[in-house]
């Protein structure tokens, strides 16, 4: 039974299989490339869907866990105090709880439908899907890591195969937005390396006492678990005050301003990858030059890493800070939705609107962090999903909208609901889930989120809540110019959506429908796990 085997790891290295397959098969034979590469992450979406409909929330993801040791090194002491051992361990620890399952699940219907898409390259079939296998197996690992060090090899491996995606498969500057995209994450991975770091060097540790050889082992650990507990513990050194670790053997604790910069490095790191104002020019340019499969990837899927990371290491390791920078977050997600938004409505080219789009919708996730209650983190969780699979279909119509007509300036589209009504009708549709329209997706995201924040915050939500008229009126303005008006007469000819073009975009728009109609499809499975990380967290903030 599929219970008995280690369900985690097969979705997340299940992608490699296609890769061998790839590495054995001509160049030329673009078919075979295509079909081998779709159906090798068909797989993972199986395997998560089965994972998904199985999970059992009152077990906290338990009956899913997969823990064995990876590094583990030992150094022996014989005159630093009664410490005489100290050992370091790093795990190959894998896990899901109500956090994680739903992300797992959007990356891997992301990853079915950007495959599917990538029929527009048109060149080195062979070296693209396995950078782009490779990425997907980066991606599942970010999620459901569940040790810092393992987490950074994961999150790292999807900086270069997105830097070979763009560089080589991209438009006319490219190169350009590969070095911009490398440089910016490069910069906020090392700054949560320093971030893991003090984390593992101080909660990362737990002590021994060994009576009968009269010893002490000092173990360091990268276990989010082992952090996590030492945090929680009122007992642990980490908890201890300057003056309770006089006479300790031990100088290493967790002061309230050592958290502080803790929690500001992982923000700023995760924030570089959401993106934070200002740190988002770089996914600018990765949407404007990169191919649409890859952005299909890049907006649905990765930019939600950015979010993720900031949850599950600063808000549920530190809540009392975030709860501190409550007010800060706030702002900061108010500042993401104007500014997203207005430049959204100002702008020429289609792809840039979507660009600034997207800035603006991960401030919602912002307030609903913010909100520091059930309804708001759930409002950011849906709004997560949500975006995923709504930029993921808006750029998926761009790439064939373009593969069409040679261009995304909106000056130069209109009418084309005549010769593409099939493409048009969808574009429309997820654009209408884009503005919040209720019964999609982006309605119950957006509305639960607002209503979080609104116990605590209600200015701030009072202006938030401008960026959604703005919001409809920049997607009015540049769908409803795209699909009606006048057709240039070079348009006439073209024709509407191939079946394998249909496909992924069926697909998409039925979880936005199923989503916006019944989201307790997806809050039932998670809930359990999830009130355990809200109570978990409640714990600690209250102290």
């Amino acid at each position: 039974m599929l219970a008995d085997l280690p369900i985690l790891s097969l979705i997340t290295f299940s992608p490699l299989l296609g890769i061998l397959v790839l590495l054995f098969l001509p160049k030329h034979r673009s078919r075979w490339l295509k079909v081998v590469a779709i159906t090798a992450t068909i797989l993972p979406l199986l395997l998560s869907l089965w994972l998904y409909a199985d999970y059992d929330g009152t077990k906290g993801g338990k009956g899913y866990e997969e823990q064995v040791t990876w590094i583990n090194t030992s150094l022996n002491k014989e005159a630093v105090g009664d410490v005489s051992s100290y050992s370091f361990t790093f795990q190959y620890h894998m896990g899901i709880d109500g956090l994680s399952l739903p992300l797992l699940l959007l990356t891997t219907i992301v990853g079915v439908m950007a495959a599917l898409a990538s029929v527009h390259v048109k060149k080195r079939w062979k070296a693209f899907y396995i950078w782009f296998l490779l990425l997907e197996v980066g991606m599942i690992g970010v999620f459901l890591a569940r040790d810092v060090f393992l987490f950074f090899v994961f999150f790292e491996m999807t900086l270069i195969p997105m830097f070979f995606l763009i560089g080589i498969w991209g438009y006319m500057n490219r190169e350009k937005a590969a070095n911009k995209f490398l440089l910016y994450n490069g910069i906020g991975s090392a700054i949560m390396l320093l971030a893991f770091v003090l984390l593992v060097s101080t909660a990362g540790f737990s002590v021994e006492q060994l009576p009968e050889k009269q010893q002490t082992n000092l173990s360091y650990s990268g276990s989010y678990e082992v952090i996590s507990s030492n945090l929680t513990s009122p007992d642990s050194y980490v908890n201890m005050s300057s003056e309770q670790m006089q006479g300790q053997d031990n100088p290493l604790y967790l002061s309230e301003r050592m958290r502080w910069v803790i929690f500001l490095l992982l923000l700023i790191a995760f924030g570089i990858k959401l993106p934070i104002f200002p740190f988002h020019t770089w996914m600018l340019q990765v949407h404007a030059e990169a191919p649409p499969s890859v952005v299909m990837i890049h907006s649905g899927v990765l930019l939600k890493m950015g979010a993720y990371g900031l949850l599950r290491f600063g808000v549920f390791m530190f809540p009392g800070v975030a709860k501190d920078w409550a007010v800060a977050l706030a702002i900061l997600g108010v500042v993401n939705i104007l500014y997203g938004a207005i430049l959204a409505l100002v702008q020429k080219e289609f792809k840039l609107v979507l660009a600034y789009s997207s800035i603006s919708h991960m401030g919602i996730v912002l307030l609903g962090i913010a909100s520091f209650n059930e309804i708001g983190l759930n409002g950011a969780l849906i709004q997560l999903i949500s975006h995923g699979l709504i930029s993921a279909l808006l750029f998926l119509v761009v790439g064939s909208i373009y593969e069409r007509t040679g261009s995304t300036e909106l000056k130069d589209l209109g009418g084309l609901a005549r010769s593409m009504p099939f493409m048009s009708g969808i574009l429309l549709t997820a654009g209408m889930a884009s503005l919040g329209l209720p019964g999609l997706s982006g309605f119950v995201g957006e509305f639960l989120s607002f209503l979080g924040l609104f116990d605590s915050m209600r200015v701030i939500t009072g202006i938030a809540v401008l960026g959604v008229i703005l919001t409809a009126i920049y997607v009015l303005r540049s769908i409803l110019g795209i699909t009606f008006g006048t057709m240039p007469e070079r348009f006439a000819a073209a024709r509407d959506v191939r079946l394998i073009e249909a496909v992924p975009m069926i697909t998409l728009l039925a979880f936005i429908v199923l989503i916006g109609v019944y989201p307790a499809v997806l809050t039932e499975p998670m809930k359990h796990g999830f009130d355990m990380l809200l109570q978990q967290l409640t714990e600690k903030a209250g102290r």
